[in-house]
């Protein structure tokens, strides 16, 4: 059976420390499993609620913690734009660029983004149905993009929670090869409590393996060693320690 794509990391670049601690503990489960995970984390958080939110160490000390990264452990590197003038220096080091939800119609970042050459994975809008994601990806790729991912993160649900409707994956999968699960950003409460988006982890698993029934073939899943002392998506986060075990359900049930 092929292995599906994997894909995990904080959140945000906290410190260079959170890095170390999480791309160590990804190296020993590819080792283990004969895994490929690829490494994700933020360089700057864009969108968070408050103006007073922890943000990253901006692009060019972040794309140097990450280029680190992939050079010390052999990791494949994932990052996410927010603005189109980020594709170049992140495509210099990552080896894929991710699209950002509530971004995926902005022609000119899906444009910059292919002619990186990089492979782009654009996440569907909790406004739109898997299959109008069809225009994102036809522009990623006159623009020149040969690998593009779609990704499914909920659709909101009145003004204060996320619901996924998994038949979007099978939609999506009608339009590209590849489609991941976010399978920790699809269990926020996006209520922006005091400032901030809430969520339940206790979901994140049962996101995973419903997906794999509807075809998914990929799996995002943000992961920190202790997910309530995080600087950005706290509630929703994975506790690193429990992510082995989830992916062994996802490669071998």
């Amino acid at each position: 059976m092929e292995q599906p794509i994997l894909i995990a990391g904080p959140c945000v670049i906290e410190s260079a420390a959170l890095l170390d601690t999480v791309a160590q503990r990804l190296v020993d489960i590819n080792r283990r499993r004969g895994t490929d995970i690829i490494f994700k984390a933020s360089f700057d958080k864009a969108n968070r609620t408050s103006l007073h939110s922890f943000r990253g160490p901006g692009l060019e000390r972040g794309l140097a913690m990450l280029a680190d990264v992939k050079q010390r452990y052999g990791l494949k590197v994932l990052t996410d734009i927010h603005e189109a003038w980020q594709a170049a220096p992140a495509g210099e080091v990552c080896d894929v660029l991710q699209i950002p939800a509530f971004l995926c119609r902005q022609t000119d970042l899906l444009v910059a983004a292919a002619r990186t050459g990089r492979t782009v994975n654009i996440k569907k809008a909790q406004f739109l149905a898997g299959r109008d994601m069809r225009y994102a990806v036809e522009k990623a790729r006159e623009a020149g993009a040969r690998d593009v991912w779609l990704t499914e993160r909920g659709n909101m649900m009145g003004y204060g929670t996320l619901v996924v409707d998994f038949r979007n994956i099978s939609d999506m999968r009608d339009i590209v090869p590849t489609v991941i699960m976010d399978c920790t950003h699809s269990v926020q409460r996006p209520d922006a409590k005091d400032g901030k988006t809430g969520g339940d982890r206790r979901f994140v698993e049962p996101m995973a393996l419903a997906a794999k029934a509807f075809g998914a073939t990929g799996y995002f899943m943000e992961v920190h060693p202790t997910p309530d002392a995080g600087l950005s998506d706290a509630a929703n986060m994975l506790e690193l320690d429990r992510l082995e075990g989830l992916i062994e359900k996802l490669i071998t049930t």
